[in-house]
């Protein structure tokens, strides 16, 4: 019954009530009095009948499921195999043993043991994001870790938040949104410069690393008490958008809304006042928060359908939140007399490599103008760029683009039973720890390297086999991690999890 789980097809509609295995690590020392007998084969039969297979290169069950590294044993060569009654197994090395096993959990009761993660370990001043841990793999070594991008994850966890409570009307899912978003909402009143968010802040005293351009907050916030960090990037404009629109749209609190109104005037008052560009603290454009035609048309040329996309989704949600006509009078100004709506369709001609973090900036505006546009034109134009970020993006079985893609109302139907298929093996465990896949004689490179010069497969292994990442990598990448020093928040599967529960049945029947 567990491999038929664990492998059979998923029905959609039905799959995220449906019970499916997790797979649990639980660490012990060699000596520990409660362990069972072990064998010292190389092969055994599970109590359920699957094989597990120890080799040089990790411990294989059934030849389609594949553990190795920290993540799953507690050192290299495997000296012992011992199956548990349940279909999971014991596994001893030189270092320890670990128990791996398969836990029946619906993807419901997965968000929550993921939502605990956050709460216990994430939550910094209501942004979220990952952290160091100083001892690897020691949880309670947790040290909460400043990011560039603490507006953008912690937009898309808010959203996730707002997503939950349509779905659950739960208070716990409100107030979580409601902290994410005051968040990410004190980002852009933090820096003393109406418009421009911070990427991220810290409380005097707290630890921070040392990179970046960080600026002390202006006196009217208490002097000496913040500091925030600029060169603030167009990720985090679109992290920003993409939570007020859902925020607004979804949440019951009218003084939220006010707030979420205001503060997206302001950012899209300052960017459209400085010629479609983010300015910092001396008046010049950030490095990456650049939506003018002057950009399009010199450096930012390959970048220039995304950014077009980006303005645009920012005017659309903008005239939509405040309900103000000259955001719609620019939107279109933008739109069709500037041609950026056309602009947003040269994207394949125009990209110089294949970026994963470009998919998550465009694949979150397309949600909001799919939200809000109604223009037969301008959508056959949106469908039409689309459709050319899904020519890759398809591949990736990425539950967030797909659901994503479909609330478009795509000609063609996309595999949302991959989606859920992802959601399933998306690791329980999102310590940072090691993993080398390049060297498994069943995983075939594909001769070249991505952007950062890392080896990738020619086929998507699972998310439970491969390194650790959010959306935004390329989850082709085969090796990768920090050694255990640092822990995935996971709202990363909070997101689509929560937009897929909301928008499935109707997706589904389209």
């Amino acid at each position: 019954m567990l491999n038929h789980l664990f492998f059979g097809v998923i029905v959609a509609g039905a799959a995220y009530g449906q019970v499916y295995p997790q797979k649990i690590v639980t660490r012990y020392a060699l000596d520990d009095p409660g362990l069972p007998p072990r064998s010292a084969e190389a092969l055994v039969k599970g109590s359920d009948g699957a094989v597990w297979r120890a080799g040089p290169e990790g411990l294989t069950r059934d030849k389609t499921q594949y553990f190795a590294g920290r993540r799953y044993l507690a050192g290299g060569e495997v000296t012992g195999l011992a199956p548990d009654a349940s279909g999971g197994i014991w596994v001893w090395t030189h270092d320890g043993v670990t128990h791996i096993e398969f836990r029946p959990m619906t993807l419901a009761e997965k968000a929550e043991l993921f939502e605990q993660r956050i709460r216990a370990r994430h939550d910094r001043y209501g942004l979220v994001a990952g952290s160091i841990l100083d001892d690897p793999g020691n949880l309670k070594s947790n040290r909460l870790e400043p990011s560039d991008n603490d507006g953008l994850w912690t937009a898309m966890y808010a959203a996730a938040e707002c997503f939950r409570y349509a779905v659950t009307k739960s208070p716990e899912a409100l107030a979580n949104a409601r902290k994410s978003i005051d968040a990410v909402l004190f980002l852009e009143e933090v820096t003393g410069r109406a418009g421009f968010p911070a990427r991220s802040y810290i409380r005097k005293g707290d630890w921070r690393p040392q990179d970046g351009t960080w600026h002390w907050a202006l006196d009217a916030l208490g002097d000496g008490k913040y500091e925030w960090k600029g060169d603030t990037s167009s990720d985090e404009i679109v992290g920003h958008f993409f939570a007020y629109g859902i925020a607004f749209d979804l949440l019951p609190d009218a003084a939220l809304k006010r707030r979420i109104a205001a503060t997206a005037r302001r950012i899209m008052d300052h960017i459209i006042d400085h010629g479609y560009n983010l300015t910092d603290i001396d008046g010049k454009p950030t490095t990456w928060g650049k939506w003018s035609r002057e950009y399009f048309e010199g450096e930012g040329r390959s970048d220039s359908a995304l950014n077009a996309l980006e303005l645009l989704s920012f005017l659309k949600t903008a005239a939509h939140i405040t309900g103000d006509e000259k955001y719609a009078r620019e939107y279109r100004k933008v739109a069709i007399d500037l041609k950026y709506l056309d602009q947003t369709a040269r994207y394949l001609e125009l990209r110089e490599e294949i970026n994963y973090s470009d998919e998550e900036l465009a694949m979150l505006p397309f949600y909001l103008l799919f939200r809000y546009e109604k223009d037969a034109r301008f959508l056959r134009v949106y469908h039409d760029a689309l459709e050319q970020w899904w020519s890759n993006i398809e591949r990736e079985k990425n539950p967030l683009w797909t659901y994503i893609y479909a609330t478009s109302k795509p000609a063609k139907q996309p595999d949302l039973a991959s989606a859920v298929w992802m959601l399933q093996r998306i690791p329980m465990d999102l310590v940072e720890w090691t993993v080398v896949n390049s060297t498994r004689p069943d995983v075939k490179l594909d001769g070249g390297v991505d952007r950062f010069g890392k080896p990738q497969s020619t086929v998507l292994l699972p998310p439970d086999e491969r390194p650790v990442m959010k959306w935004n990598s390329n989850p082709f990448v085969v090796d990768g991690g920090r050694n255990g020093r640092g822990e995935d928040d996971g709202a990363f599967f909070l997101l689509p999890y929560w937009l897929g529960r909301v928008h499935f049945e109707r997706i589904t029947q389209q």
